[in-house]
């Protein structure tokens, strides 16, 4: 019979929580330049290089790392894991969201990405065995409800093409980032994402070779110097520091949990849109964003039932 944690031992688990809390609030600091970064580089690198193409720069990075540190090759047992958070996360979310920046405004997008938090809750609980109570998942309701209210009565939210991609990358990148979270507890928070990508770099080469063939690199000699910092910081930030944060948050804190921070998101991305790419911030957004805090703090004091793997 599994008996309820206390005195010292509940006393660790509320710090682990709220360390993972801690690496989850910097994830999502580093992933809300994701979208503004994104319609800065799209313009001059096209999507397949700032999609998955930037995961080639992340690889060398993350190579590096692994190299240096002489870390081991993850056992065959792992694969299978690896595999799902690349196609999530190096194939899937990079290029849908890269294709959609060309269509919608960065605040747009950050409205679709509110959804992630529910979604990883999700995707966990079927996959993982979370169990969160119906209070975590009332809270999960009511902080992504906050967030279409207030697209929908400030007109971000408006339907457009890109939507369908935006959509289709909150389920992929679910799916890879509970399996991350997952896995971060057997390989560790940082070398989960590096070696997804120094596995991946061959694929993403190969994508880059036939975009080059059809399209050319004329567009890439001439790219500014912004798009070029924007590109870096997608590889660097994006696809390796923050998923760095955002796993060994989640390795610590829970899947289900941690994701909560996440509802934070949307909010960052607009605010930093409004400060890199002039699009507008208004005084709802930051009652918004207060209500959305407001349902993250009940979310963390909810209870969320964890599958322990031996």
């Amino acid at each position: 019979m599994n008996r309820i944690a206390t005195g010292p031992a509940q006393a660790a688990q509320g710090k682990m929580e709220s360390l993972g809390l801690v690496y989850g609030l910097v994830g999502v600091l580093v992933f809300s330049l994701t979208l503004p970064a994104s319609r800065v580089a799209v313009g001059s690198f096209g999507a397949i290089v700032v999609g998955p193409g930037r995961a080639l720069v992340a690889a060398i990075f993350a190579g590096a790392v692994l190299w240096l540190r002489r870390e081991p090759w993850p056992k065959r047992k792992y694969l299978p894991g690896l595999a799902v958070i690349s196609v999530g996360a190096i194939f899937g979310f990079p290029l849908l969201t890269a294709w959609a920046m060309t269509r919608v405004p960065a605040s747009h997008g950050a409205v679709e990405l509110a959804l992630l938090p529910l979604a990883t809750a999700g995707v966990s609980a079927l996959r993982h065995g979370e169990r969160p109570s119906w209070l975590f998942w009332l809270c999960s309701a009511g902080g992504a409800l906050t967030v279409i209210v207030y697209t929908w009565f400030t007109g971000i939210g408006s339907i457009h093409l890109a939507d369908l991609a935006l959509l289709g990358a909150v389920v992929v990148v679910a799916f890879a980032y509970a399996e991350g979270g997952l896995m971060a507890g057997h390989l560790g928070g940082w070398q989960v994402i590096a070696w997804t990508l120094v596995l991946s770099a061959p694929i993403v080469v190969v994508l880059l070779a036939v975009d080059f063939a059809f399209a050319g690199t004329a567009h890439i000699m001439h790219a500014s110097g912004t798009a070029w910092a924007a590109l870096l910081y997608l590889g660097v930030g994006s696809q390796f520091l923050g998923f760095v944060a955002w796993y060994t948050g989640m390795a610590l804190g829970g899947v289900a949990k941690v994701s909560q921070m996440q509802y934070l998101q949307p909010f960052f991305t607009i605010l930093f849109s409004w400060l890199l790419l002039g699009e507008q911030l208004t005084a709802p957004t930051v009652a918004a964003a207060l209500f959305v805090v407001v349902w993250v703090a009940a979310g963390k004091r909810a209870t969320v039932r964890r599958h322990v793997v031996k």
